[in-house]
């Protein structure tokens, strides 16, 4: 098995890093190996182009970006990309995400971003290991533990919490 990285996580500053963080902690519990990047679409858009259109001829399965605000770096980057491209809202301002939500949501036909919930960068990790599973079915087993490892703490929840109240 390579070391060379399969995922892409990028976000657009480095106050993304507390909720991107859960993505990359997810991707490394799976065994996956990834690159991390700060990437900003406003800030640096020509490191941005440079990034995004070199992805693919690297080899990368999927790319994870996470962004705030008008939230553009998710949509810019599978504007210049064939890989698929999960966006992470991240909850950055006072509309607590919902503008960083709509601003990755709504792509025009043509240039789609799959898009996880509000600071949910752990999703976007779990999904981005589904998409890379055909290709490198190594990640099988690792992904279905973790599912097992989520299942049972549930369980496990509802043995100690579980009671019935008769008044």
């Amino acid at each position: 098995m390579s070391d060379e990285p399969l995922i892409a996580v990028i976000m657009g500053s480095e106050s993304d890093f507390e909720v991107m963080n859960k993505a990359i902690e997810c991707l490394k519990q799976l065994k996956v190996p990834i690159e991390v990047d700060i990437v900003s679409a406003h800030r640096t858009p020509e490191k941005m182009f440079e990034y995004a259109g070199s992805l693919f001829t690297r080899n990368f399965a999927a790319v994870i970006a996470g962004a705030g605000g008008a939230a553009h770096l998710p949509g810019m980057v599978a504007s210049l990309t064939i890989l698929p491209v999960i966006g992470v809202p991240i909850s950055s301002t006072k509309m607590d995400g919902l503008d960083s939500l709509y601003s990755i949501v709504q792509m025009p036909a043509g240039i789609p971003v799959a898009t996880v919930a509000i600071d949910n960068a752990e999703n976007a990790a779990i999904l981005a290991v589904q998409i890379l599973l055909r290709a490198h079915p190594q990640f099988v087993d690792n992904l279905e533990r973790f599912r097992l490892d989520r299942k049972n703490k549930v369980l496990n929840s509802s043995k100690k919490r579980k009671f019935i109240f008769s008044p």
